[in-house]
């Protein structure tokens, strides 16, 4: 038997460290590795009975616990799928998940019950099972785990190159596709992770973005398996909860957007928590803003900021904590197992301080989308790199600058403008939360930049303060022409903005 999947890591934790605790769930449950082990061969059982086999797929819709976990690792001990479906999705978006995959068996938490009925499609639905106890007539997963033979379980031994999950993009360019993983992927990427991060068997992580996101899949839950590591499992993310969690549990590892790091600093519990611990903060989705670095590193706190996309795992690169200030507006080097280079439209490589696409190989960049052969072809050069679709440009010592979404840059007058240096000014502005900035129509000029922001409750921001503040340190072309304050901006579950919805709303 060789084992060469990601099933294979909790057998082999179940014997190298069985006592450890491996999860902290509700109000402070714990689960050893022998314990989740135990767990995992009891859900494999009960997917063998419901007739999963090699190849089939099985989808999990609800919020962080230990049963995502336990269905994730029993689906793929079976050469199976697992799917996880983003939990903010609408019927119809859940229904060409469920119909795109073709899901033989969805487990769901029973709060998303009206959302399934209506999402299930009519042709082949999949078997529906709920967790917790179910009722009589229809067990739910616990009651199904409680009474399972482990010894039932089917095992395929799945490889490297085997898929392990279906992961749906954010669709933030149009409809979602589901981008396969396969077991080697999610290996290297989190490898990537304890060698850039130094993650140690000793880190307690606190996991407070949704684990059916594939940053906290792969970037969190994997690397923290892999090293039997302890992992505190939280539903949702609440502020005041989250620092009262980091302080009684010893956190060390914490992991978000930069309005997740907001909201901790702004929090009245923030000056009076004990936040020692934490040696290890990593953050994603765009840059971190100077007014969020300030606060942290006036804590003695400093992050460690990536860039990704589902397609990789998600890591591509990540900046080391010491560089934070000397590299700002960075997303970091490469991550160790992966390369990343920047193209001109016609496919050359260019020089250091030119923008293009970027583009990303490695052992954790996928093999393509499901049952998608033209846009996977589409997505790779003829030797085999991933167009990522965003643009960026490296400097002298390798560092990659993300400067927006190849489809977000703004050509006004002829002259092009990146939205993420914009932003990154903008978020230094005194009551801006959040920003965006999108293209809109102009007869003159083409388009125009328009700055998208929330700000806090009582600040006063409008367009003569902002243009102010990025006056003489960009070029007048880049400045907003308008400034618009909204209450939120649409995101994906990434925490990336969705501009498609901005440009709709204010360009149309």
């Amino acid at each position: 038997m060789h084992q060469h999947g990601i099933d294979a890591w909790v057998t082999r934790r179940r014997l190298r460290s069985p006592d450890r605790v491996a999860l902290v769930h509700g109000a402070g449950a714990t689960v050893t590795y022998a314990q989740f082990a135990d767990a995992v061969d009891r859900v494999a059982a009960v997917l063998t009975e419901l007739g999963v086999g090699t190849g089939d797929t099985v989808a999990y819709l609800g919020e962080n616990s230990p049963e995502f976990l336990q269905v994730m690792f029993g689906t793929v001990r079976l050469g199976a799928v697992f799917v996880p479906v983003n939990t903010r999705l609408a019927p119809p978006e859940i229904g060409h998940v469920l119909t795109d995959c073709a899901a033989r068996v969805l487990i769901h938490d029973p709060d998303f019950a009206v959302p399934v009925a209506a999402a299930l499609p009519a042709a082949r639905p999949p078997l529906v099972v709920v967790t917790g106890e179910g009722t009589p007539d229809r067990p739910g997963l616990a009651t199904l785990t409680r009474d399972a033979d482990p010894a039932r379980a089917g095992h395929a031994d799945p490889g490297p190159t085997d898929p392990a999950a279906i992961v749906y993009t954010s669709g933030t360019t149009g409809r979602a596709k589901g981008a396969v993983l396969t077991h080697g992927n999610l290996t290297w990427v989190a490898l990537n992770c304890v060698v850039d991060y130094d993650v140690v068997s000793t880190d307690v992580a606190l996991m407070i973005s949704p684990l059916f996101h594939v940053a906290s899949l792969g970037m969190g839950a994997l690397p923290v398996i892999l090293k039997g590591a302890t992992m505190v499992i939280e539903r949702g993310f609440e502020p005041g909860r989250a620092l009262a969690q980091i302080a009684r549990h010893r956190v060390t590892m914490l992991s978000g957007v930069p309005t997740t790091y907001q909201l901790l600093a702004d929090h009245p519990d923030w000056a009076a928590t004990d936040l020692s611990t934490l040696t290890k903060l990593t953050c994603g989705g765009s840059a971190v803003p100077t007014r969020v670095l300030d606060a942290y590193e006036a804590r003695g706190l400093s992050f460690s900021q990536g860039y990704g996309m589902t397609e990789a795992s998600p890591g591509a690169t990540a900046l080391p904590p010491a560089m934070t200030r000397a590299k700002q507006g960075s997303v970091g080097l490469p991550h160790f197992f992966t390369d990343v280079r920047i193209t001109d439209p016609g496919g050359a490589v260019l020089p250091a301080g030119a923008v293009g696409q970027i583009e990303v190989a490695g052992p954790n960049v996928f093999p393509g989308y499901h049952g998608l052969p033209e846009a996977t072809a589409e997505a790779f050069t003829a030797d085999g790199w991933f167009r990522s679709g965003d643009l960026g440009r490296l400097d002298d010592d390798g560092y990659l600058y993300v400067s927006g979404r190849l489809k977000d840059m703004i050509i006004s007058g002829g002259e092009n403008i990146y939205p993420a240096e914009v932003e990154l000014l903008l978020g230094e502005i005194d009551g801006v939360v959040s920003a965006a900035v999108i293209g809109v129509p102009d007869d003159r000029w083409g388009e125009v930049p328009w700055a998208v922001l929330t700000v806090r409750a009582g600040a006063s921001v409008d367009t003569g303060t902002v243009r102010a503040h990025l006056d003489g340190r960009i070029a007048r072309y880049k400045l907003p022409r308008n400034v618009v304050i909204v209450d939120e901006l649409p995101r994906t579950a990434s925490g990336k903005v969705r501009k498609a919805e901005l440009r709709a709303r204010f360009a149309g």
